[in-house]
């Protein structure tokens, strides 16, 4: 779920992700499998998702990359024993051949599966040139992120609390969290990375937690959580939700995409 240096509480994630669960499937169910490819999941998180993509491939090889190192701990457990899985930690930014054969993985592979983790990249230029040059010629990009006006009232709640007087010291020089973009503009950007049959799309998919406290802190506030002192971050979710609609509903926006290698 996470392609930068950001830890995550991956157990909790593995517990209340069932949202995203859900989206991944579906996504899945986009990626045409003989059953013997090689596939990387690029932000795998706890693998609940690529446990589904395993099945799939059963002659075949997963690959699961995430920038969590909790995660992949969590991943390494559910897959623990079955030689088809290779895991390791590395920002999507630095993918490329040679570090795939560094982790004893195939150079290129086939298809790269990705859910819910492009838009924790602000360059998506680079993520789609480091993904082109993984797959072999004819393979598939197949993924979905957040796209544009994703949950939209939910960032203007953080954003609102973020800079208020009690906080915002807390977040001076802080860098963009999301990459939320429009179909047309990721087109083009795979266009200019080498893509060939390119489709992006949008989709609304709103989510009302169950415990709408568990799911902001650990899914869309965790950025924030991590750049204030333990003792504060509870009251600073805690306004955050107070500025959300109760029941909360969270307007999530997928961005859909579709792209082959050349």
């Amino acid at each position: 779920m996470n392609s930068g240096p950001r830890e995550w509480d991956a157990k909790t994630y593995d517990e209340i992700s069932e949202p995203q669960f859900q989206w991944g499937v579906e996504v899945l169910e986009r990626l045409e499998l003989a059953g013997g490819e090689s596939v990387i999941d690029a932000g795998i998180g706890s693998g609940r998702v690529a446990e589904k993509l395993l099945e799939r491939i059963p002659d075949g090889r997963l690959v699961g990359v995430d920038g969590s190192a909790e995660m992949i701990k969590v991943a390494e457990e559910r897959f623990a024993g079955d030689d088809r899985v290779t895991l390791f930690v590395s920002d999507l930014l630095e993918l490329s051949p040679d570090l795939l054969t560094e982790h004893d993985a195939p150079g290129e592979v086939d298809a790269l599966f990705s859910t819910a983790t492009f838009h924790w990249i602000l360059d998506h230029d680079k993520l789609f040139s480091r993904i082109h040059s993984v797959l072999r010629p004819g393979g598939r990009l197949v993924a979905q992120c957040g796209g544009a006006g994703n949950i939209a009232d939910h960032a203007r709640a953080i954003a609102t609390v973020a800079t208020s007087p009690e906080y915002a010291s807390h977040f001076a020089g802080m860098e963009m969290m999301w990459n939320f973009a429009q179909p047309e503009e990721t087109e083009e950007r795979l266009a200019a990375a080498g893509f060939e049959d390119v489709r992006c799309w949008l989709e609304d998919k709103p989510v009302q937690p169950t415990d709408p406290y568990d799911f902001t802190t650990t899914v869309t506030m965790g950025p924030h959580l991590t750049r204030l002192p333990e003792n504060v971050r509870k009251p600073f979710a805690e306004a955050v939700l107070e500025l959300s609609s109760d029941p909360l509903v969270l307007n999530y926006v997928r961005l859909n995409i579709d792209a082959r290698r050349a």
